[in-house]
């Protein structure tokens, strides 16, 4: 098939599936005001995170890379009232983009934007002594996730879910000889995932509309 079949049936099955009200739609598409336009989330992985979150019941949860805000609104409208949505994110405008999108969504009270570099972020969380979250989206710069990871583990509780987006790179991954530093990083946290003995984990690949890529889904038990 062709990206553009993919692209197709991504929307064929978003038009069925998802429900997207005018606050997402204009929260997707103000990702082309933002300073990576077009690497959002698509719906239908956004409905995906929505059950994620309503399945394992999370009413806590940290997002890593906010970009428009778009998969926080999921997150934050799937746990309901009452929970809290932490997301961070590097860039201001991003920042600015998602937390108007936010406003408007009327979620303010439920999401948090912590801005600026997202390790930094975490091991703030960490020396603070955060409460455990139920759930993890990490979804920012590729090379940099086997940090990620480390201090979503620390971050995190027995029973606790992490989704890590974008760790197939178009088949990349299985690319031992790349210098790509999103290549190196993405199998680095793999190797990592492999071995920590209090993961349990599996990846799938994905088509779409963003082309051929997938996630990894975790579990610590």
């Amino acid at each position: 098939m062709s990206a553009e079949q993919w692209a197709a049936v991504d929307d064929y099955l978003a038009q069925k599936l998802v429900d997207e009200d005018h606050a997402l739609r204009t929260a997707r598409e103000s990702s082309s005001d933002t300073l990576y336009p077009g690497i959002d989330v698509t719906p239908t992985m956004g409905g995906f995170l929505a059950l994620l979150v309503q399945i394992t019941g999370a009413v806590r949860i940290l997002e890593i890379g906010t970009l428009a805000g778009y998969s926080a609104l999921w997150m934050a409208r799937a746990a309901g009232p009452g929970a809290r949505v932490i997301t961070c994110e590097l860039e201001e405008r991003n920042a600015d983009i998602a937390q108007e999108n936010i406003d408007r969504a009327g979620l303010g009270e439920q999401i948090q934007i912590l801005r600026g570099p997202a390790a930094e972020t975490m091991q703030s969380l960490i020396s603070q002594g955060a409460e455990p979250f139920d759930l993890i989206f990490i979804d920012a710069d590729k090379k940099s996730n086997p940090d990620y990871l480390d201090a979503a583990l620390q971050l995190s509780r027995p029973g606790s879910v992490l989704v890590i987006d974008n760790t197939v790179r178009g088949g990349a991954v299985i690319d031992a000889s790349s210098h790509d530093p999103d290549i190196i990083g993405t199998r680095r946290l793999m190797d990592r995932i492999a071995s920590d003995s209090r993961l349990t984990a599996t990846a799938l690949q994905t088509v779409g509309s963003k082309g051929w890529d997938g996630f990894t889904l975790l579990r610590r038990t």
